[in-house]
């Protein structure tokens, strides 16, 4: 009886692969919280060179406003039409 009982407790909602399932959902956690961290960190380096280099900021501010200095030029190249998420490339003619 203690035996069929161990089965049944084992192979159940709480058994085995219930623990299975929830280690590997730990483990993707895991893998998400780290990749948010390094994430973070980026940012933070980022702000930390925006807040020391005005160059940086002066570029960073000139690229959010679209901004020109006097002589500059911007040039504005149409996106690649695409089917299915694959860019699609003209044919090659001699």
């Amino acid at each position: 009886m203690a035996l069929a009982y161990g089965l049944a407790a084992l192979r159940g909602p709480q058994g085995v692969s219930a623990l299975l399932d929830k280690r590997r959902e730990v483990q993707q956690l895991q893998q998400d919280n780290s990749a948010k961290a390094a994430e973070n960190e980026r940012r933070r380096e980022r702000i930390q060179r925006l807040k020391q280099n005005t160059t940086e900021q002066e570029m960073e501010i000139r690229k959010k406003l679209k901004l020109l200095r006097p002589g500059e030029t911007t040039f504005i190249l149409p996106d690649s039409p695409n089917v299915g998420g694959k860019p699609i490339t003209p044919p090659n003619h001699p």
